[in-house]
């Protein structure tokens, strides 16, 4: 019987798994935690064949980077990673950290058993994109890397300089591509278009950064 680990931090997330591996005979739960951080130690005292693993767990800590620990020290366990966010970079990261397969929660076409079970078989099941969002009048679809990686530096830094710096680029070339997004989504100013990414879950947001219009 394949032992799961379940490591998220939403409770009604953590009863959606639950359930979905209590109702498979072959399966049974080795626990549920809510810090990926404990999960390499959970794996050191109790037995676990699989890991469903959240991308953004309590403390802010990273699924993806406990995955890559616990896909280093014990390799036979199967990591899936899950999120309910639609950020475009976490799927490239998730296989750097080796993990096996890759599952949005609210979003998917794959059923997680499915997924388990193609995993534990010895597939690697990941989406080929994100989830489409909706960003004002545009999708999350129209927007090229250049401009999330824009996005990206806004929401995780205080302006236009220190976004130049993040990216090496100069504020012209920032306040370019804002310009460019501006457009295809509708939104009058940056700050409503920062704020909209966030609330979608679109990009991960560093907390102690501010907007700045």
């Amino acid at each position: 019987m394949t032992k799961v680990l379940i490591v998220e931090d939403q409770k009604m997330a953590q009863e959606n798994m639950e359930a979905i591996v209590q109702s498979s005979a072959d399966y049974i739960l080795a626990g549920t935690i809510s810090n990926a951080a404990d999960a390499e130690l959970v794996c050191m005292h109790k037995p676990v064949d699989l890991i469903l693993m959240d991308v953004c767990t309590a403390y802010d800590e990273s699924g993806i980077e406990a995955c890559a620990i616990i896909k280093k020290k014990h390799p036979k366990i199967k990591v899936i990673i899950v999120t309910s966010m639609a950020e475009h970079t976490f799927i490239e990261k998730a296989k750097e950290a080796n993990a096996d397969s890759f599952w949005y929660k609210d979003a998917s076409r794959n059923n997680l058993l499915d997924v388990m079970e193609r995993t534990m078989a010895g597939e690697h099941i990941f989406p080929d994109k994100t989830p489409e969002v909706r960003l004002g009048l545009s999708s999350s679809y129209e927007l090229t890397n250049a401009e999330f990686d824009v996005l990206r530096a806004l929401m995780q830094s205080t302006g236009d300089e220190d976004a130049a710096k993040m990216l090496g680029c100069t504020k012209a070339n920032i306040r370019w591509h804002v310009g460019k997004i501006l457009e295809k989504t509708g939104y009058r100013t940056r700050t409503e278009l920062l704020i909209a990414v966030a609330q979608k879950n679109l990009i991960i947001v560093t907390p102690d950064k501010a907007f700045d219009d």
